[in-house]
């Protein structure tokens, strides 16, 4: 495989209107456990027992399932979830005809519920240490994971784990913020609000909620596009590219012009990145 600088996407809020879209077939795997597991999991679970889902997370899953229809699906791989919380990306991968699927969380009571959810799906509770034993994968996905990283050392290890868990080729797609939202955008329709950027450290400390009810409040580091980006050309993937976020059709309660509104400032975009 040909041996691609990374490109990162624009480190500001909103998306790369000359982002790459997703080409090619080929696969990612492995996980890594952040450093703050409880707060990923407070904002990771909306995905999984929000009703009606929050906007933003609606937007972020049908993302990553038109980025996935656009590599030909999952038929026969071998997939992976990392920090699968309670599990609905990992089934929308079983679902999708994986040979293999596997979702990794370190907390066991996100893991008991996971389970739960049925599906031909092994969950596991694994550390990153863990995670390499587990592959290898052709697949693997990450929503809101590398955002944990509490220093740039975390962050580059976190990648460096997700990577040796690769088989060639192999190709992750992560979910991940977008910077620079606080205090211009605001998300609160969308279900998340920003209550506070701290600077400081490797990168800004953001206090946020999300807008469920009770509200429920969790903290993660604004890293810029550049920083993961770079973290993923450290460990080795060969190429790193970004999709802006894809919103689903207009339907009664969010028509086309509250999606067109949020696609102006988004919570996240897709990094995808090939080993």
């Amino acid at each position: 495989m040909t041996d691609v600088a990374a490109r990162s996407a624009p480190n500001a809020v909103g998306t790369d209107p000359n982002a790459s879209p997703v080409r090619g077939r080929s696969g990612p795997g492995t996980v890594l456990r952040p450093h703050h597991p409880g707060r990923l999991a407070d904002m990771r679970q909306q995905y999984d027992t929000s009703t009606p889902p929050p906007a933003f997370s609606v937007a972020d899953a049908f993302t990553l399932r038109t980025a996935l229809d656009a590599l030909g699906g999952v038929r026969g791989l071998d997939t992976l979830d990392a920090a699968c919380g309670h599990g609905s990306t990992t089934r929308l991968l079983a679902s999708g005809g994986a040979r293999r699927t596997v979702g990794v969380d370190s907390c066991p009571e996100r893991i008991r519920q996971a389970r739960q959810g049925g599906g031909d799906v092994e969950y596991v509770v694994a550390e990153a240490a863990d995670i390499a034993a587990l592959g290898p994968f052709d697949l693997a996905t990450a929503v809101y994971l590398f955002n944990q990283a509490h220093d740039r050392t975390a962050l580059h290890a976190m990648f460096r784990a997700v990577r040796a868990g690769l088989r060639p080729g192999g190709r992750l797609l992560a979910i991940v913020p977008n910077p620079g939202a606080f205090p211009y955008a605001d998300w609160t329709p969308y279900g998340i609000s920003v209550v506070e950027r701290a600077p400081g450290g490797d990168a800004p400390l953001l206090r946020a909620r999300l807008e469920t009810d009770p509200p429920v409040p969790f903290e993660c580091r604004e890293w810029a596009h550049a920083d993961f980006a770079e973290a993923a050309a450290d460990a080795g993937f060969t190429t790193v590219a970004w999709q802006p976020t894809r919103t689903p059709p207009a339907c009664a309660n969010r028509d086309e012009t509250y999606w067109a509104r949020y696609r102006t400032a988004p919570v996240g975009s897709l990094m995808n990145c090939v080993a």
